[in-house]
């Protein structure tokens, strides 16, 4: 089983990885021909916050057990990736997109939280 979570793992952090890249070095014209038509109703700042958290959590994921050190940050970072796909699955919701990719996202990052807060620990 833990070979499975770290797969599952190594892929949400390569998910939000590639995101928060591309918020964070795109324009947010860019964003918007290549389909992301929500960049909209999100404020350019807040657009490159957003890549920056998504980078922080994907790094949160993989580096604290790869370092061993402050491995109790690896469910506190699924968590928060958690929370901000609910908070992107609402804004896909309310815009009526499809809403599927980020709800999915956020039950498999709070599925990795759970675990690894009970019964699989790094």
């Amino acid at each position: 089983m833990e070979i499975w979570l770290w797969v599952v793992t190594a892929l949400v952090a390569v998910v939000f990885l590639g995101s928060g890249v591309s918020k964070v070095v795109s324009s947010r014209q860019a964003l918007y021909d290549s389909g992301m038509s929500y960049v909209q109703d999100v404020h350019p700042v807040a657009l490159k916050a957003i890549g920056l958290l998504e980078l922080t959590g994907a790094l949160g994921l993989v580096l604290p057990p790869v370092l061993e050190r402050s491995v109790h940050l690896v469910p506190i970072a699924s968590g928060a990736l958690a929370v901000m796909m609910l908070v992107a699955t609402a804004l896909h919701l309310r815009r009526r997109e499809p809403f599927v990719v980020p709800l999915a996202l956020a039950v498999v990052a709070g599925a990795l939280t759970v675990l690894r807060l009970t019964e699989y620990p790094v």
